[in-house]
């Protein structure tokens, strides 16, 4: 600081601590993912290269993975923690990126293989259903017959012909739709009504279909519906002149990409009904530009995927087709109970859209558990687990903690702030970086800043950083010589890292 700056400034002798709340940057740092603490080894390979060969963080991928797997595995498992609780393996993911992030290329590595996997299937219930409509147009011929039959034995007085047998050859078979990009939800309920596994809706834009359900608040929304297939609830689809359609389990895997600044637009304008909180948000740092060395092992997804397939809901002794609790053992159980504790903690320092996400982390964590147990079993050749070991909790409690959670604060940094908190953030991360000690307000203005460039803006500002105890207002002591006086102010040196 020059001769002229110290006479300008009078010497400040103490400062209490700065708000920390202040003193926080605009956007948290990305957390690196701990791929192979939390996957085994020939899964974490494939992560890795199929984001290289895509152009994309290995996140994007391991984020549609997730969401693919779970929805796959459907209701045919979900995981019982102790009696009362129990968790589907549903996921939800979104992608946080600009468009040139990588995020579509990286979801279709996980989408290309469920889709290929999925193609058997659907050849072989189209082969079904061709065979079925033949005899649908002869049982439609055989009941027309036995109906004019019937009228003339009616007519003449006579006892009307038995039914014959061929008239009734059953629901048409279903063709299976294991992704799906944008269903209704009478279409959704069509689908489900008959695959009671479950299914995966990705969509390449998430904005649009959550501002969608937005538009509708205070009338007809579909956020209900969503909300259900989250849990794997019952849930009645209303249909316009049908019969409503009711769903044991409504269990929908949700999985797209959005903008960073479509995200914040939904975060100031959306009702905290939980529905946001649901998904995990995935915002890495982008991927350096490079020509890819190695490609990924499409045969080997496949065949994951393709496991997981296998499996098949239950029929109790009731005959009740239902899912196959897989129990926690009574050591992740324990580990289950700390968690909880921990969550608890955390829920202490949060609110709005974050305190939703944190109050849904023990069942996501159950759920992501769950997942991580049945791919070891598809990719590892590890045995079909018949229970949740602390092993996998562990690693499931591991990634939300250092990994999932610095995500959501990083991805829901400005849903709990105001405009003037956001712009004072932005203040002080100018202050440190210009090194400033003393400013004026006319300095900050000229760098034309968003929410810091005119007088109006920045007034609310500086008192809130007074407020704060970052910075205090000064009177300069060598007064301008004509026009407006200097509005002076000087720095709390903790923001530099100084000790006071």
């Amino acid at each position: 600081m020059n001769a002229q700056s110290m006479k300008e400034i009078p010497f400040a002798p103490s400062w209490p601590e700065p708000d920390l709340r202040l003193l926080r940057t605009e956007l948290p740092p990305a957390p690196t993912l701990p791929l192979r603490d939390v996957l085994g080894p020939r899964l974490a390979q494939w992560v890795e290269q199929a984001a290289e060969s895509k152009g994309a963080p290995p996140d994007y991928v391991f984020a549609a993975m997730l969401a693919a797997a779970g929805a796959t595995i459907g209701n045919t498992r979900w995981a019982l923690v102790w009696q009362g609780w129990t968790e589907p393996p549903v996921i939800w993911t979104m992608c946080i990126g600009l468009p040139s992030a990588g995020k579509s290329p990286a979801i279709d590595a996980a989408i290309q293989p469920l889709r290929k996997a999925e193609r058997p299937l659907r050849e072989a219930a189209k082969k079904e259903l061709a065979e079925w409509s033949e005899k649908a147009e002869v049982a439609r011929l055989m009941e027309q017959i036995w109906k004019e039959a019937t009228r003339v034995a009616i007519k003449a007085d006579q006892t009307p012909p038995a039914k014959p047998k061929g008239c009734d050859i059953g629901p048409a078979p279903h063709v299976p739709r294991l992704v799906v990009n944008d269903g209704t939800i009478e279409r959704l309920g069509a689908i489900l009504a008959q695959q009671p596994r479950g299914t995966l809706q990705m969509r390449d834009e998430l904005a649009g279909w959550l501002e969608g359900m937005q538009r509708y608040a205070g009338g007809g929304t579909d956020r209900p519906f969503w909300l259900e297939a989250f849990g794997g609830r019952s849930f009645t689809v209303e249909r316009m002149g049908r019969e409503p359609l009711t769903i044991d389990r409504l269990s929908i895997g949700v999985l797209g990409g959005i903008q960073p600044e479509r995200l914040k637009t939904l975060l100031f304008k959306s009702d905290d009904d939980g529905l946001l909180a649901r998904f995990l948000p995935i915002w890495p740092n982008p991927s350096p530009l490079r020509r890819p060395q190695v490609w990924a092992d499409e045969a080997m997804m496949e065949g994951v995927l393709a496991k997981l397939l296998t499996l098949d809901l239950v029929t109790d002794e009731h005959d009740v087709i239902r899912p196959f609790f897989i129990h926690f053992s009574e050591d992740a159980r324990d580990l289950m109970d700390d968690f909880r504790q921990k969550v608890r903690g955390w829920e202490g320092e949060a609110d709005g859209l974050m305190l939703s996400f944190l109050g849904k982390l023990p069942g996501l964590t159950a759920r992501l558990a769950l997942v991580l147990a049945l791919l070891d079993w598809a990719a590892e050749g590890d045995e079909q687990p018949q229970l949740i070991s602390v092993q996998h909790f562990g690693r499931a409690a591991r990634l939300v903690e250092v990994y999932f959670l610095p995500m959501a604060r990083r991805a829901y940094n400005d849903a709990g702030t105001t405009k003037v908190e956001r712009a004072a953030r932005r203040l002080t991360e100018i202050i440190r970086k210009q090194g400033w000690h003393r400013f004026s307000s006319r300095e900050v203005m000229k760098l034309d800043r968003s929410g810091l460039g005119t007088k109006a803006e920045l007034d609310p500002v500086l008192v809130l950083l007074e407020d704060g105890d970052c910075i205090r207002s000064v009177e300069p002591t060598v007064k301008p010589q004509g026009g407006r006086p200097k509005r002076l102010f000087i720095v709390n040196p903790a923001l530099h890292g100084q000790r006071i």
